[in-house]
């Protein structure tokens, strides 16, 4: 065994003070370095690759891909709030919009696929208010016979279309309220021995959906864990809460899904969408008298494959991280963790 730690510490030096230093010099050298050196990409190469692969399989044999029919209903949407907008917009992927939404009405109709009225209310809606906005053309004549010749899974209304700003209710939520809410909001490790409502934790996620996504593609679930068994697998595998996992009422995994894109260059935003929903989320467990925990997860492969065992994840699915959600210990201790200021946070222009 020491043998064979000296070994590894004499490799992982020569990395660091041989390789690394040459090899971060250029993208060749990198991507030999990531090639004949590390393997610490190769699950995220992976589940990119299938998620990519998944997405371009549901277009080629046009199978339901609400993800892809959100993204075109919100370039719809971004071409129809222009102020100088077009006459005439959306030739180049109106039809695939239309044809996308036929199908998946179809499915859900056929109950192949689950059923989301919103995205169908939502879409019908705004290609509706996309057809009475431009002028004629044969592709928009085309694509209006195909999207009224569908079996249509809700009423067809003028409803959640692009409104004005000003018709958006004001809050009566003030700068000092919010940042009350935030310093309210700790991560508590420890808690109550008491049985978490589900229906508060659909309400927080309710407010998690409000978060901004990309093309408002959002791609990630929430995975509630609240039996006591697997509740208590899911959370013995992350590192930073051992020490206090069982006595959290309940785990959350917040997972992505990179179906949704079809380029590698949207690789990260499961990890920039998921976040900003799970902050949101764990602001609106306060209003609700519940407290939380992120967890942090790093990509570690062994603990990788153990939770994509636990939670029966696809191939194109990854964690992006855990929470902990429960009645806090009003008599626990809490970390200080010291903010950073804006002053130190902000560089201007």
């Amino acid at each position: 065994m020491k043998i064979r730690h000296r070994l590894y510490m004499l490799k992982e030096r020569f990395k660091a003070d041989v390789l690394v230093p040459v090899c971060r010099k250029s993208n060749f050298l990198s991507d030999l370095y990531y090639f004949l050196f590390s393997n610490e990409f190769t699950r995220e190469h992976r589940k990119v690759l299938n998620g990519k692969y998944l997405h371009m399989q549901a277009l080629k044999k046009n199978q339901p891909n609400a993800f892809h029919l959100r993204r075109q209903i919100h370039r719809l949407e971004k071409g129809l709030i222009m102020k100088n907008r077009r006459r005439v917009f959306a030739l180049d992927y109106i039809l695939d919009t239309v044809k996308n939404y036929k199908i998946i009405t179809e499915g859900m109709e056929k109950q192949s696929i689950p059923t989301d009225l919103g995205l169908l209310q939502w879409a019908s809606a705004v290609i509706q208010n996309y057809f009475s906005s431009v002028d004629d053309h044969v592709i928009i004549a085309k694509a209006k016979d195909i999207f009224y010749s569908t079996q249509h899974q809700c009423e067809i209304t003028n409803d959640h279309v692009p409104y004005i700003k000003r018709s958006i209710k004001q809050t009566s939520v003030t700068f000092d309220g919010l940042f009350s809410l935030a310093l309210q909001r700790r991560s508590v490790r420890w808690y109550l021995n008491k049985p978490v409502d589900r229906s508060l934790i659909e309400q927080a996620v309710s407010i998690a959906s409000m978060s901004p996504s990309a093309c408002n593609r959002q791609p990630f679930e929430f995975r509630v864990f609240d039996a006591e068994e697997i509740k208590n697998k899911v959370g013995s595998v992350p590192m930073g809460i051992r020490p206090f996992y069982q006595q959290i009422p309940v785990f959350v995994v917040v997972v992505g899904k990179l179906s949704a894109y079809l380029s590698e260059r949207d690789r990260h935003v499961i990890y920039i969408d998921g976040g900003l929903a799970a902050m949101s989320f764990m602001l609106a467990l306060e209003t609700l008298g519940l407290s939380s925990v992120p967890i942090n997860w790093p990509d570690i492969e062994r603990f990788e494959r153990k939770m994509e065992k636990l939670l029966g994840l696809a191939d194109d699915e990854r964690p992006i991280m855990l929470i902990g959600v429960g009645h806090g210990d009003l008599d626990s201790l809490i970390p200080f963790s010291q903010k950073k200021s804006s002053q130190v946070l902000i560089k201007y222009n």
